[in-house]
């Protein structure tokens, strides 16, 4: 029976990014072209560079800061550092493009800010801003950061400086693990047990907040890293800003389920005499998200549906594709909703606004995202393709102008693309594009069209040599995915990619740009490194967990395979049938076969601790804790086929 289930366990690949180690690559990197160092001076000439209200209002209300602001996990380990952006207080490189150069500096303030009476917040401590509330007995937390450790120093510069107060409330605005994942830095499940503190979440919050990160988590993993810099060393030519907030704190994640979910509009609640008025913005920035207005201080909270950057309709991670146009009517039902009343707008990442700044900033942010929807639905029911809309769009100097919809973390070009798949999907509808040969083939071909690689590899180089890095990049992915190993073709390609990097004004774009590069230049595999995390599991509903057992199900030489099996929870009162038939693992809730090949019985509690490997099918079943019968090769023969992911694989490379 040990041989029974000596197999990957059952979840095998889900990840969570904050328990993720990233190994850093190092690799020299070149200084700015001509060619580029004349595109950061052209950029020089279309913003005003001498508008500082920005870093005014970046700065207002700071009564507390560390300095320097170090962070440490339980064994020693840096978690965050901020003398690691000390560059910033510098002159600002032709590596940098100057206007992220500037929103890097403006995300390098940290501290904790004083918004108005009884409001504060947490900045520059993580991606995320944590805003603590005072109530008439104690605090209310709004998004506690991604991690536990940064969380817990951004806790105790609170204590510190305003004295030590009980929690009596924790909000998750939204399902997105940067605002929630440092909730155990503050309160524990006995605390919420004996009422001592609430949690409230939007609808639909803790299957959201698990779901996103599973069925395809190790791509997205693996795509993590490049778009938010994780393997880039921070400087001049690396790593430099998120857009969103200087970058994800690495650490311990956590989760506590809500004890109250905010289920529609218009739903109030009385947190320790505060009063709480909530708008539900679903599947805009993210599937579970709300909005809340405190009437008392006439302050209006606007989470991550309002930001000083242009967001994403798409994420470079990897994700659902946003509708462009729910985010814009939510928006509108915001103005109508608080618009008149509202003398604060502060939100889970970036500065507040004040007056009527604030209302100016959401109708801007509403206006930019109809704007993009509304012009690429125009050119594609005129016939243009995805590629050519993204090159034809900018912003009117009207929205374009304000920093807070500038590229810095979404971009025209992508999110143009995003609203394109959002309604036509892929396809562009050119025939030629509808079966393209995969990528080492076509490069094969067009190593052989340009007259071998010496050939494209001279033609590159003019092309490099003329600052046409696009097309330059262009020629040489075929190259370097003909031949993986043409040495000369991956240098020149991440010469390329570097300067691409350079001249990006979206900190996400010039991470993965020189994470590319990095790679390129690189004799070793990306390493990356995943951890399960504990309060995520028991979260997870179990038909998501069979699920991603059908995704990761290999079905070579599984043809005649053929299999029921019987899965009952004895403490949630679930049952799952599993079966295999024409290559599928399929499963369906609430039934179980008359007369199964396997049967198992089980707690849910119990199989999540095998999840996390605290313990084994084979020990559960001889211990009796596990009642098992049946065939044990028809189980092994199906579950030896689930395939483990590890997220090392290849991007930049074949």
């Amino acid at each position: 029976m040990s041989r029974l289930i000596s197999i990957p366990s059952l979840l095998g690949a889900l990840w969570v990014a904050i328990g993720v180690a990233f190994a850093p690559y190092a690799a020299a990197q070149n200084p700015a072209s001509p060619a580029t160092q004349a595109a950061q001076q052209n950029a020089l000439s279309q913003l005003d560079y001498t508008n500082r209200e920005d870093f005014e209002l970046a700065t207002r209300g700071l009564i507390a800061r560390e300095e320097p602001l170090k962070i440490f996990g339980a064994q020693g380990q840096p978690i965050w550092d901020s003398t690691q952006f000390d560059f910033l207080s510098g002159e600002r490189p032709d590596t940098v493009h100057p206007s992220l150069w500037r929103q890097a500096q403006l995300n390098a303030i940290h501290g904790l800010f004083k918004l108005q009476d009884r409001i504060y917040q947490i900045r520059g401590y993580d991606l995320s801003s944590m805003t603590i509330i005072e109530g008439d007995t104690g605090w209310i937390i709004v998004d506690p950061l991604t991690g536990i450790e940064a969380a817990k120093a951004a806790m105790a510069l609170v204590t510190k400086t305003l004295g030590e107060k009980p929690i009596r409330a924790v909000l998750y605005t939204h399902s997105h693990g940067d605002h929630f994942g440092g909730v155990r830095a503050l309160i524990n499940e006995d605390d919420v047990a004996q009422g001592k503190v609430q949690i409230i979440a939007p609808n639909g919050f803790l299957e959201e907040a698990v779901s996103e990160n599973i069925i395809a988590g190790n791509a997205m993993l693996r795509r993590v890293g490049p778009m938010f810099g994780m393997l880039l060393p921070k400087s001049a030519t690396g790593h430099v800003d998120s857009g969103l907030g200087k970058g994800l704190a690495p650490g311990q994640m956590s989760l506590l389920p809500p004890t109250d979910v905010i289920k529609q509009t218009g739903e109030v609640r009385e947190i320790d005499g505060v009063t709480f008025e909530f708008q539900l913005t679903p599947n805009a920035e993210a599937p579970a998200e709300f909005i809340f207005y405190l009437p008392q201080f006439r302050a209006l909270c606007v989470s991550e549906e309002v930001n000083g950057v242009m967001h994403n309709l798409y994420t470079l991670r990897g994700a659902k594709t946003r509708d462009a146009l729910i985010w814009v009517r939510h928006l509108n039902d915001t103005l109508s909703l608080f618009g008149d009343r509202t003398d604060l707008v502060f939100g889970s990442h970036h500065w507040p606004r004040w007056g009527a700044d604030g209302l100016e900033y959401i109708a801007k942010q509403r206006d930019m995202y109809r704007y993009l929807h509304d012009q690429t639905v125009r050119l594609m029911n005129k016939g243009y393709t995805p590629l050519e809309i993204a090159n034809m769009i900018t912003l009117p100097n009207s929205l374009g102008q304000e920093f807070y919809n500038r590229d810095y973390y979404g971009t025209v070009s992508h999110n143009v693309r995003a609203v394109y798949n959002f309604y036509l999907g892929y396809f562009d509808g050119v025939p030629a594009n509808l079966n393209p040969l995969p990528p080492t083939q076509a490069g094969a071909r067009y190593v052989d069209l340009a007259g071998g690689a010496d050939a494209l590899m001279a033609k590159a180089q003019v092309a490099y040599d003329a600052g046409e890095y696009r097309w330059a990049a262009e020629l040489l992915n075929h190259l370097v995915f003909a031949d993986a190993n043409h040495q000369a073709a991956r240098e020149l390609l991440a010469q390329c990619y570097e300067q691409m990097g350079y001249q990006s004004e979206s900190g996400p774009w010039r991470d993965v740009y020189l994470t590319g590069a990095l790679e390129l230049r690189s004799s070793e595999p990306v390493n990356i490194n995943r951890g399960l995390n504990s309060d995520m599991i028991p979260a997870i509903p179990t038909g998501l967990f069979f699920d991603f057992m059908g995704v990761r199900f290999d079905p070579t030489d599984a043809e005649d395979l053929e299999a029921e099996i019987n899965f009952t929870f004895t403490d949630t009162e679930e049952t799952f049938a599993l079966s295999v038939r024409n290559s599928v693992l399929n499963n369906v809730p609430n039934r179980l076969f008359d007369d199964p090949d396997v049967s198992l019985v089980l707690t849910r509690d119990l199989f999540n601790q095998i999840i996390m490997k605290k313990t084994s099918f084979p020990k559960e079943i001889i211990t009796g804790n596990v009642s098992f019968s049946g065939n044990p090769l028809k189980l092994y023969a199906v579950f030896s086929r689930l395939e483990e992911f590890t997220p090392n694989f290849n991007i930049a490379l074949p």
